[in-house]
């Protein structure tokens, strides 16, 4: 009787298990991903500096040029997601930055996966960094939304602003955690809460000149570089 009992809870952890979707197995572009990292390991690690860590929106920038500094560490690997930056973290814990820019979640948001999962990756980035790095000063950005054209080109995270926002609400009303929230969607929808596209792609999901140039002037503005 012990063995079936036994046997029987076995069979319904399997279950379970297989039933709970593995989030963190979720990619895109992998081939991309591995490419950028190791491009990343071969820098030599030099301490102290200014980093944004992301996805495509944060790699397609030219951060050095867009804020008059060469030693800024660009971060971001298109089609990243949360769970991709966490497992390549230690990069970036290893350069202790004097402070670090973060801007992640969309491709979570594309990949379906929970808004209180993405959230909590973005809170477990900021605690690893802090426990490491506790002179590091954090930002985390919102996530930006998408605007009809996304529905062409990235079908997955078209009409999903809604949760974009829940995602928000979760990072601002978090600070206390010990990081400074950006709100560039703010300041880069339109009234009907998208991404305007005087700021964005064709595309509808990434930026122009003229959005990367809002965002930097916040930066500037508020004395955050």
């Amino acid at each position: 009787m012990k063995k079936l009992l036994i046997a029987v809870c076995l069979l319904i952890a399997v279950a379970s298990s297989a039933q709970t979707p593995r989030y963190d197995t979720i990619r895109y572009a992998k081939q991309h991903y591995a490419k950028r990292v190791a491009i990343f390991k071969k820098e030599p690690i030099k301490q102290g500096r200014v980093i944004f860590l992301g996805n495509s929106i944060t790699e397609f920038a030219d951060w050095q040029k867009l804020l008059g500094d060469s030693t800024i560490i660009n971060r971001g690997i298109a089609a990243d997601n949360t769970f991709g930056v966490l497992d390549r973290l230690d990069d970036v814990i290893a350069r202790e930055p004097s402070k670090l820019f973060i801007k992640i979640g969309i491709n979570d948001i594309s990949q379906d996966i929970p808004v209180n999962i993405i959230a909590k990756n973005i809170f477990t980035i900021v605690q690893r960094v802090k426990a490491k790095c506790p002179q590091t000063k954090i930002y985390v950005h919102s996530i930006l939304p998408t605007n009809d054209n996304a529905k062409k080109e990235y079908p997955e995270a078209f009409n999903k602003n809604s949760q974009v926002n829940e995602v928000n609400n979760r990072l601002k009303q978090n600070e206390k955690m010990g990081f400074t929230y950006i709100d560039i969607n703010m300041l880069l929808r339109d009234s009907q809460g998208k991404l305007d596209p005087q700021y964005a792609d064709a595309d509808g999901l990434h930026l122009n000149e003229a959005g990367y140039a809002v965002w930097v002037k916040l930066l500037k503005a508020k004395k955050y570089l």
